[in-house]
């Protein structure tokens, strides 16, 4: 599990108060925050809103998805994808499309067509959980 200081959506402040509770990993943010009431405890208890958890735990259900490591999480930001939100609201093609401009812009290699489809179907997999 990636640590929770590559969430790039986080305040510092927040990131602190999280190691505070024990939250280290994104697998531990997304425990800790797995129903409403999780969420709501962890936000008071880190002075945060609700809102401010979704949009890690956004954050960390990307950075969770298979093959995904520092790179990958550079090649999305370029790409605009900043959670899992993000690619759930397109189509596989735009979803391809925008990557493939990222890398472009990136000068990197280009992921396969069938690791761009496997991020698409996992971002879908995890949501309907």
């Amino acid at each position: 599990m990636p640590p929770i200081a590559e969430l790039t959506r986080i305040e510092p402040v927040h990131l602190e108060r999280l190691a505070r509770q024990g939250i280290f990993t994104t697998g531990l943010l997304l425990e800790v925050s797995e129903t409403p009431t999780r969420r709501q405890t962890l936000a008071d208890q880190v002075d945060a809103s609700t809102n401010d958890v979704l949009r890690w735990r956004d954050e960390a259900l990307l950075l969770n998805l298979a093959g995904v490591g520092h790179a990958e999480h550079d090649l999305f930001a370029v790409a605009g994808v900043d959670g899992l939100a993000a690619i759930l609201r397109v189509d596989l093609d735009t979803f391809r499309a925008a990557i493939l401009r990222a890398a472009s812009r990136l000068q990197v290699e280009t992921p396969t067509d069938l690791v761009i489809e496997t991020w698409w179907e996992q971002a879908r997999t995890l949501h309907d959980q």
